[in-house]
């Protein structure tokens, strides 16, 4: 469960702001969408394998 603590006189909006952060950070919404749908292990594995790739060029064109 999320808890955000509220100092005396702190806004709504902020409170929220602070809440929404700290769900993203759960990783829940994320999780839901990875279980709509199945992904081969394989898939799984060729996207992480891209993405590594991707980074490892930015990386090299950053030296």
């Amino acid at each position: 469960m999320i808890v955000v603590q509220l100092k005396e006189g702190e806004n709504i909006e902020k409170a929220l702001k602070k809440f929404k952060r700290k769900f993203e950070r759960t990783g829940a919404v994320r999780e839901l969408r990875a279980r709509q749908a199945f992904t081969k292990p394989s898939v799984t594995k060729r996207k992480q394998m891209e993405k590594a790739r991707y980074v490892q060029k930015l990386r090299s064109v950053e030296e």
